[in-house]
């Protein structure tokens, strides 16, 4: 593998994903029972803006940034700004965090969390950042091996029933990777069927992902949601926005995705752009 996450870090699509995870954090922790998250391709977990790698693509500017810099920001934005916030004060203002750094801030004690990286020097930075947190688990493995591996989950022997799967992978190989994508999803979803599990996927154009919407629409799971942000004109030489797939989202949950993807839409394009947020499958289906 190729792929760094660094020269993308804070990007359009980092700060959708990362305020869709957030948002979902939220969800599981209005109850008071424990919850488990797996972060399937995680990275390292914290990046720097001022980097080499993130300076030579400059995608910052026109992601987590911008949302930082606008004078009037939406307030459903306030949840993703003040996470960034919370990062930079412990970490400096070029900060940037990944979503296991995310998982780490949104969940509480008694939550547990296993991050999966296979690139060595990315899975020891991603130790050392946050290894030393006795709720983590740090693995240096496969992602898509883990959801059979790691599901249902049992951390220290205790069966745990409620949490989210996030699959992040890098996509170096375009859309085949929807194949071991989906696979695993359908894995996790059979291991854990009451689990929550969240698929990033890029998006030039739209009509390259539609056969894989219609084969996610018939995963085993209760209801399959489906949001995507698009900030530019379509493109098949860049990424102009991207998706989440959301198996058994929280209830009502799309009501709120429809709020935050206009708000992230106003910011990060405020000249057109596009969002939508569509069942493929509803829960009564």
């Amino acid at each position: 593998m190729n792929y760094r996450h660094a020269f993308h870090a804070g990007n359009h699509a980092d700060v959708f994903k990362h305020a869709v995870l957030l948002a979902l954090c939220d969800a599981l922790v209005a109850k008071p029972s424990p919850c488990f998250a797996l972060d399937t391709h995680a990275g390292r977990g914290l990046y720097r803006l001022d980097d080499p790698e993130a300076q030579r693509t400059g995608e910052a500017v026109d992601g987590v940034e911008a949302v930082m810099r606008c004078a009037r920001v939406p307030p459903a934005l306030d949840r993703y700004r003040d996470a960034i916030a919370a990062c930079r004060a412990v970490h400096g203002d070029t900060a940037y965090p990944g979503s296991p750094w995310l998982l780490a801030h949104a969940l509480r004690a008694q939550d547990r969390i296993a991050c999966c990286e296979l690139q060595a020097d990315e899975a020891a930075a991603l130790k050392r950042e946050l290894g030393a947190d006795p709720r983590i688990g740090v693995h240096q493995r496969d992602g898509y091996a883990a959801v059979g591996a790691l599901l249902p989950p049992r951390p220290e022997g205790v069966r745990i029933g409620r949490g989210l799967v996030l699959v992040d992978p890098p996509y170096e190989a375009q859309r085949a990777e929807f194949d071991p994508a989906l696979a695993a999803l359908r894995e996790g979803l059979g291991r854990w069927p009451q689990g929550m599990f969240v698929l990033w996927y890029p998006i030039k154009q739209r009509a390259t992902v539609q056969p894989f919407l219609r084969r996610a629409a018939h995963l085993p799971a209760k209801s399959v949601l489906c949001a995507e942000l698009m900030v530019a004109e379509e493109s098949a030489l860049r990424m102009s926005g991207s998706g989440l797939l959301l198996c058994n989202p929280p209830w009502r949950f799309d009501a709120g995705l429809e709020t935050l993807l206009a708000a992230l839409r106003s910011v990060l394009a405020p000249r057109g752009g596009a969002h939508r947020v569509q069942w493929l499958r509803a829960a009564d289906a």
